[in-house]
């Protein structure tokens, strides 16, 4: 079959020739129709994100949308290395799928459920998020922070507070439904304060971090209560991504003078079972309502040259 092949983790893969898939005991083969290059594909391609097997070579990939032996068009998560979902055919199991809705067509679908299940699953499983609490969304300028506004509107937050150092997405984010953006360009000593001043009078009960590193250095800096005489407040921080480092430093204090929790959200602290619950919950609730995400639509054989093109769009492959 052809697929994108994953040859050096130092180069982008290649449009070639790949063996098939061999499908074991309660797999499926699925003739792939679109597939996704979400930021969780580029790091497992270049052999940097814990999910690396760091075996060579492979399909890169994690899920899809695709038909089914007996015709079915379902969102599919790719469950067996080599075979990725960039190819014209995957394997899959019946548990790791997802009959999409008409009113879904394959290159939305492929593009939105990923993005869309960091914050659906960060909300509704993790952080236990109930209607009529806040969110701050540290990382609300990128296509899975737009969503995560979104999502948070829909499940019935009070307040959502975007942050971003975009000003032109920080406005969008305010259009999707954030009720304040928080700039962070500014240096750490107003940055912090700026946090401060929302977290409390917003009364932030979580906050979506898709960003780590000084961002997120400083949300929590904010999180820190100064003085003993104040109320504790219940704050669930969970971690997404970490586009803006991936280590912090991290005060004693802040932990011992707050409430606050922190969490991770991603492959492993939740389980592949809880991720398609969430995902079925996503395709049910986007039947009803709408939910924005831009897309671009290229050939598959068109890999190599679209591989690190500026992510104005979810890029979507086609076989």
């Amino acid at each position: 079959m052809n697929a994108a092949v994953v040859e050096a983790f130092e180069r982008p893969p290649r449009h070639a020739a790949f063996a098939d898939p061999v499908p074991s005991e309660n797999e499926l083969i699925v003739e792939v129709t679109a597939a996704a290059l979400h930021p969780i594909v580029r790091a497992l391609a270049a052999g940097k994100h814990y999910g690396s097997t760091g075996d060579l070579p492979f399909v890169p990939g994690v899920d899809g949308v695709g038909r089914l032996p007996d015709g079915s068009r379902v969102y599919f998560g790719a469950i067996h290395p080599p075979f990725g979902s960039f190819a014209e055919r995957s394997v899959t199991q019946p548990s790791m799928t997802l009959r999409l809705p008409d009113s879904m067509d394959d290159a939305t679908a492929a593009a939105i459920m990923n993005p869309a299940m960091s914050s659906w699953a960060a909300l509704t499983m993790r952080a236990k998020f109930a209607p009529g609490e806040s969110v701050l969304v540290l990382g609300a300028t990128g296509i899975a922070g737009h969503l995560a506004v979104q999502i948070a509107r829909h499940l019935g937050a009070a307040r959502v507070i975007a942050a971003g150092r975009n000003p032109e997405a920080l406005a969008q984010a305010a259009a999707f439904g954030a009720d304040a953006t928080i700039a962070l360009h500014h240096d750490r000593d107003v940055l912090v304060s700026d946090f401060r001043k929302h977290l409390t009078e917003s009364k932030v009960d979580v906050v979506l971090d898709y960003l780590w590193g000084p961002p997120a250095e400083a949300a929590l800096a904010a999180v820190s209560q100064k003085g003993l005489a104040h109320e504790s407040r219940r704050i669930r921080y969970v971690q997404i991504g970490n586009s803006a480092g991936a280590t912090i430093s991290l005060h004693a204090a802040t932990l011992r003078s707050s409430g606050l929790e922190l969490l991770g959200s991603g492959f492993g602290s939740a389980s592949l079972q809880q991720i398609m619950t969430a995902l079925g919950q996503f395709v049910a609730a986007a039947t009803k309502s709408s939910f924005t995400i831009p897309t671009r639509t290229v050939p598959l054989r068109e890999v190599e040259s679209n591989w690190t093109a500026p992510e104005r769009a979810r890029l979507v492959f086609r076989p």
